[in-house]
């Protein structure tokens, strides 16, 4: 018998059974089930930043004149002249309107007149009265005539100088609505004054920061008409009673306005510091990782590890977060190359100079 086939039969058994088993190179899966072995993935990584952080709410203002008058006249009249010029500024008591005082004028030296005959009547009536040679009541009667003419004089000469409208404060003038020549009443609106030297603004706060706000507390904002420029002003005043429509309270505010950028009327952008905060932990908000129901990040471990920890975040700002728990100083946060990462893995630091943007 020839025992070739029984040869040829075992070898090709032997063959179809290794051909049934697992491969065993290194391509296999990792150890705890997650590719690409024990390669470290590079990262780049910051240490954690401490640093000041304010808490700030954005308002809507409007800008007032710190003093605004409309100029009427105290007394019926033609408009003798106006010296001054529509936009002009004034110092306080300079005269901006001037009525004709002829009629005035001779009312006062009439009622003068009046009063000096009155006063040599009185003291002729109270040596009289003296040697009861008139009566106590013709005495009275020439008393009472004495001081109504007193006060008559008074009168007149206040209605002269209602004729003159003289500044109350420094400002600007504004438009004329009147002109020299023309007959006003006490109700005819003439110009206004302005003061810009400083201006107020005002905003309504709501109800649940007002334990934030105290007088003298800085605030900062921004104008449509100098959008580069920013203007800063301290809190006077906090109204003592909300608004019941609203639930927010009147702040107002003094801002110094030298070139007179601002006008009344302006609205102010404002971000208002309600809180600050010395030494808050801040990271980039690039190392934030979100499921949707919690934050967390990846810090380095001293064995160089992806450590994947929740935290909780507070303010937000530009490109930054600051953590109120979950981390602490000194604790190295991955802002890059999270994709790649899983909890525990191994990375490797990327150089120095890769991390300085976020160190800014």
């Amino acid at each position: 018998m020839n025992p070739f086939p029984v040869v040829v039969g075992v070898t090709a058994l032997i063959l179809l059974v290794a051909g049934c088993k697992p491969a065993t190179t290194g391509a296999g899966p990792a150890a705890g089930g997650r590719p690409g072995g024990n390669m470290a993935v590079q990262v780049i990584a910051i240490p954690v930043l401490e640093r000041p952080v304010v808490e700030s709410v954005p308002l809507v203002g409007s800008i007032a004149a710190n003093e605004a008058i409309e100029v009427r006249s105290e007394t019926d009249g033609l408009i003798a002249s106006m010296p001054f010029e529509e936009g002009q500024r004034v110092a306080k008591g300079d005269l901006l309107v001037a009525l004709d005082e002829s009629k005035l004028a001779a009312a006062v030296q009439e009622a003068e007149a009046n009063q000096q005959l009155a006063e040599a009547n009185f003291a002729r009536a109270r040596q009289l009265v003296a040697d009861k040679l008139i009566s106590q009541q013709e005495y009275d009667q020439t008393a009472a005539l004495f001081t109504v003419n007193q006060a008559t004089v008074e009168l007149r000469r206040r209605l002269l100088r209602d004729t003159r409208i003289h500044a109350p404060f420094a400002g600007n003038v504004g438009t004329r609505l009147v002109s020299p020549g023309q007959v006003i009443s006490r109700s005819t609106l003439i110009t206004s004054l302005v003061d810009l030297d400083t201006v107020k603004v005002e905003m309504n706060v709501p109800e649940r920061y007002l334990n934030q706000i105290q007088p003298g507390q800085d605030i900062r904002f921004r104008v449509d008409a100098y959008p580069d420029d920013s203007f800063s002003g301290k809190v006077f005043f906090v109204a003592p009673q909300l608004d019941p429509a609203t639930r927010t309270a009147l702040v107002k505010a003094l801002v110094s306005n030298p070139d007179a950028k601002l006008r009344a009327g302006m609205f102010a952008q404002l971000d208002l510091s309600i809180r600050l905060r010395e030494k808050a932990l801040v990271i980039p908000e690039a190392a934030l990782i979100s499921d949707g129901q919690r934050l967390s990040v990846f810090v380095v471990s001293p064995q160089t590890n992806a450590v994947l920890r929740p935290v909780q975040v507070g303010i937000r700002l530009a490109g930054r977060a600051e953590i109120t728990s979950g981390l602490t100083n000194g604790d190295v946060v991955i802002v890059e190359g999270l994709q790649k990462l899983f909890p525990n893995a191994p990375v490797r630091l990327a150089p120095a100079p890769a991390a300085a943007p976020y160190l800014d």
